[in-house]
């Protein structure tokens, strides 16, 4: 997780030294385009031939992406790279969550979520202000040098996991053929349904947030992304475990709401200290919201298609932070005064999300 968000707050600066400030939203956007492409894989190859096979291959994915941006010296080479790395993803957290998942009864499947997360956006919170100190004091080739050590050693580490899938099988061609066996599991589409909103406002805060604290007057990009991660944190270690208890729906009622308030707090900032007040209470709906997310997934999951399951879930994710971030680069221009606008479309999402949980109740039964 370090090794990808230490890269996020410099990206703009970098594509903009190329001449393509016009294209700042297709940096997410890219990006989550290929990790969308790659759930329809990962989730069947975790579920058939084990979950460690389908980490590593997301590790590599990482590796190689932080040292290919030393050579993104055009527009489409630059863009190229990140729908490369959109892999990572696609592969990385399908096979980490199904792993977690095959470990840890069922009710306490929401705690461990929570924590997961926590190591999650441990690495998400030291990413962002290690990779800006790293640029602005070394300049980008150290940064991308940096980010593809961190995924070496993620890669190293990973070495060491044991696979849970009983009797995995090799993997083959029909993995990768979507014309051949199943590719979704649509028993998790209330848990992909109410993670649609909560991912179109972070598509909008990963593209926006740079240029935002930079004329706010930031030196450190990445030190906004980590008062919100660590805040994040905190909410995860109580969070998952009050699904566990309370239901998923109740948890995330509270996590929409407080998405919609941080938003609009972000929107409204004027100065570091309202910022900062916002991204906090932005980053405790992210804490509340992704954990339960998960486990709420897991539940519906049918037997032996936890993996499947996932991927389905997470391509909402992907299409919602695509969606996100192009959306609100249209919005944004590179004009500074149309940022508040998109926060406050961030906010909206936020009620538009504790409607979604309000039919979904009304229809479907919570089954933690």
């Amino acid at each position: 997780m370090s090794s990808f968000s230490m890269l996020l707050p410099e990206l703009p600066s970098y594509l903009r030294a190329m001449g393509g400030e016009e294209y700042v939203g297709l940096i997410v956007g890219v990006f989550t385009l290929n990790a969308f492409f790659s759930r329809f894989f990962s989730g069947r190859i975790a579920d058939e031939s084990g979950r460690v096979k389908v980490i590593l291959i997301g590790t590599v994915v990482t590796a190689l992406a932080g040292f290919s941006y030393l050579f993104a010296t055009s527009l489409w080479l630059f863009f190229l790279i990140r729908f490369f790395h959109g892999i990572s993803t696609g592969f990385r957290p399908t096979g980490t969550t199904a792993l977690l998942s095959d470990m840890v009864p069922f009710n306490r499947r929401g705690e461990a979520m929570g924590y997961l997360g926590v190591a999650g956006n441990s690495g998400m919170a030291l990413g962002p202000v290690f990779g800006s100190l790293i640029r602005v004091e070394f300049g980008f080739d150290a940064l991308f040098i940096t980010s593809g050590v961190f995924g070496v050693l993620a890669l190293i580490l990973s070495l060491f996991l044991t696979e849970t899938l009983p009797k995995p099988k090799p993997i083959q061609l029909r993995h990768i053929n979507i014309f051949k066996g199943q590719l979704l599991d649509l028993a998790s589409w209330p848990a992909a349904v109410a993670l649609l909103p909560i991912a179109f406002s972070f598509g909008i805060f990963l593209t926006i947030s740079p240029d935002f604290v930079g004329a706010l007057g930031f030196t450190y990009r990445g030190a906004f992304n980590t008062t919100i991660v660590f805040s994040s944190v905190a909410a995860r270690l109580i969070a998952g475990k009050a699904s566990d208890k309370y239901g998923r729906i109740p948890v995330l009622m509270v996590g929409n709401v407080l998405m919609c308030i941080g938003m609009a707090v972000i929107g409204f900032a004027e100065s570091t200290f309202v910022a900062i007040l916002g991204g906090v209470i932005y980053g405790l709906s992210n804490g509340i919201n992704m954990p339960t997310i998960f486990a709420w997934a897991i539940d519906f999951a049918k037997p032996g298609k936890t993996a499947l399951a996932l991927g389905t879930m997470l391509m909402a994710l992907e299409v919602g932070i695509g969606l996100g971030a192009v959306v609100s680069g249209f919005m944004y221009g590179d004009v500074l005064e149309n940022i508040p606008s998109t926060y406050f479309l961030g906010a909206l999402l936020g009620v538009a999300g504790i409607f979604s949980l309000i039919a979904i109740k009304k229809r479907y039964p919570d089954p933690s």
